[in-house]
């Protein structure tokens, strides 16, 4: 049986903030999440899903030290004070970069953000995160999805969402930009 994200719906929107925070507490070892006014607490990794973030991150690790940067898979981005809260499944930042919290870092420190798509968060990964960490200045969204068989590259951040997509079939290379000036090889990425 396929374990789903449970959404816990709150009735007032001043009390999302409290109730998420709380949410936090109550259950340290999910991954509780703030979503398009929903709090999302989603199951824990499958292995695949391990897997891939392994091996997207050996792919990166050495771009990543190069340039002095961080590779974090289990952080907070925040987006505002009154605004969701994401937690990418991979999040690459400079070395100090500008925190709200121990377990938030403000989005527009991020330089990449990565989501693998689960069948329970596919619409959150491909339209809903994505346009928010655009708003909040995340440069480069990565999107991999094993179930459609696809990777999308999203760059230039803007208001409305991101300017310039990039779309590959699972299995094809996909070009990060400068300053990454690097290749995915997504066929590494599954098995």
């Amino acid at each position: 049986m396929a374990v789903q994200a449970l959404e816990v719906p709150v009735v007032r929107n001043d009390d999302i903030q409290s109730v998420f925070r709380e949410m936090c507490g109550v259950l340290p070892e999910h991954r509780v999440e703030l979503v398009n006014g929903r709090i999302v607490v989603n199951p824990v990794p499958t292995g695949q899903h391990n897997d891939i973030i392994y091996w997207l991150f050996a792919q990166i690790l050495a771009t990543v030290q190069a340039n002095g940067w961080r590779i974090w898979t289990d952080i907070t981005l925040f987006l505002g004070p009154q605004e969701d809260r994401y937690r990418p499944d991979l999040t690459v930042v400079p070395a100090k970069p500008k925190m709200w919290a121990a377990d938030h870092v403000y989005s527009d420190q991020v330089l990449l953000a990565v989501e693998v798509v689960s069948p329970s968060s596919a619409t959150d990964d491909h339209q809903v995160k994505p346009r928010r960490y655009a708003a909040g200045g995340v440069p480069l969204c990565l999107v991999i999805d094993v179930f459609t068989r696809k990777v999308r590259l999203l760059s230039e951040p803007g208001a409305d969402g991101y300017e310039q997509e990039t779309d590959v079939a699972l299995g094809r290379p996909i070009e990060l930009p400068e300053p990454w000036g690097l290749t995915i090889e997504t066929a590494a990425l599954t098995d």
